[in-house]
């Protein structure tokens, strides 16, 4: 018998989702390393699961998710039973994947226990709204020297879901704007100055450092998150947050993404006179004029309007996914970037400047009353 499962409970296996409890401590972790443990609705189901097992349980005093597998923590939702489930017309099937996905990622934004994410790898879409929540538990965020963090949604006419819009405008200056826009991928040390992440393990350390959070004596929730902080203060990340690259390029992302809407930014990044600016100014409106236009309006709007509370912002999130599927141009994009992948996707709207307001406003009108929303019961 594993000694460290004797002081605990044998693991649950729900397909690509292993659970269990050692040494005192909740693990979720996630197995489904060939699709980057992109969640399925089985998975968000046993998630949420041993979440509400381990609620009020006085022997669980706090909750670590992550993957063993090198590549990814997880790289967001399963992008083609989406796309396969809006093609057959199954809207439930969408509706479903959402709602409860969402649920999940409010579960863990209000746990009453420290929950703590191990962001190794690809941490991208669905992957940011199971971990970025810690950060309001009293858990940590942990990125390593491996984490590579996005939310890639323009590339594909989606937008920044999974709440994590909110996340996106705490962040300094206007790089919640800039990130949501290009849907840029970061490393740890981006992360930490982001405030997208808490601290900082090594890769090579993780092994060890889950061994004693299943032999460690704990005899709070506090105990637990004091042990990873012990550790991660033992480790430097390179480059250090304060030279990272979000940090080098913080002025122009304030000076050209602080603008009121898309045109605006790319006329400002087009109008870049600073020599020294030039270039990364004209990377940056490659960047854009490969998006979804009418998707990189939306994703700056979803930022804008996330000053309120994070049950709010899932509800709209959930209100955004029925009129992109509908009215936007996810289903292009899925197709030209991920299904036949000829990287040539037939945008609704073709140019940037060309979006109108009313286009954007229209793309978060609720299909649902607040008396018959499906996230209707979440609060805070």
């Amino acid at each position: 018998m594993n000694p460290t499962l004797s002081a605990g409970t044998a693991p649950s296996s729900q397909g690509d989702v292993v659970t269990r409890v050692a040494n005192r401590v909740g693990f979720i972790e996630l197995e489904r390393p060939q699709a980057l443990n992109a969640l399925s609705t089985d998975m968000i189901r046993a998630m949420q699961a041993a979440l509400e097992r381990w609620r009020e349980d006085p022997d669980v005093l706090a909750v670590v998710v992550r993957s063993a597998h090198a590549r990814a923590f997880c790289a967001g939702g399963d992008i083609r039973f989406l796309y396969e489930a809006a093609r057959r017309g199954d809207q439930d099937a969408l509706d479903t994947f959402f709602t409860e996905e969402y649920r999940l990622d409010h579960a863990i934004f209000t746990y009453p226990k420290p929950y703590i994410a191990l962001m190794n790898g690809v941490v991208m879409g669905g992957g940011m709204g199971i971990s970025q929540g810690a950060h309001r538990t009293g858990g940590l965020r942990v990125a390593t020297s491996s984490t590579r963090m996005a939310m890639p949604e323009t590339r594909i006419g989606l937008f920044p879901d999974v709440g994590v819009g909110w996340f996106l405008a705490r962040t300094p200056g206007a790089i919640g704007r800039y990130l949501a826009v290009t849907g840029e991928t970061i490393g740890a040390a981006d992360a930490l100055y982001a405030g997208l992440a808490d601290t900082y393990v090594d890769e090579a350390a993780l092994p060890a450092l889950v061994e004693a959070l299943q032999t460690e004596s704990f005899e709070r929730g506090a105990d637990v998150v004091a042990l990873v902080e012990r550790e991660a203060a033992r480790h430097k990340v390179t480059p250090t947050p304060d030279t990272s690259m979000l940090a080098d390029t913080r002025t122009l992302i304030d000076r050209h993404f602080s603008h009121a809407d898309v045109p605006a930014i790319l006329a400002s990044l087009e109008a870049e006179q600073d020599c020294a600016a030039a270039e990364w100014a004209e990377r940056t409106v490659a960047v854009l004029r490969e998006r979804s236009p009418l998707s990189m309006a939306v994703s700056l709007e979803v930022v804008t309007r996330s000053e309120g509370s994070m049950a709010c912002a899932l509800r709209r999130d959930l209100d955004l996914t029925r009129s992109t599927f509908a009215h936007g141009d996810v289903m292009e994009g899925i197709r030209a970037r991920i299904i036949d992948k000829d990287n040539r996707p037939a945008w609704r709207i073709a140019r940037i400047e060309d979006v109108k307001p009313e286009d954007v406003a229209r793309m978060f009108e609720s299909p649902w009353t607040p008396q018959t929303h499906p996230l209707r019961e979440l609060l805070g």
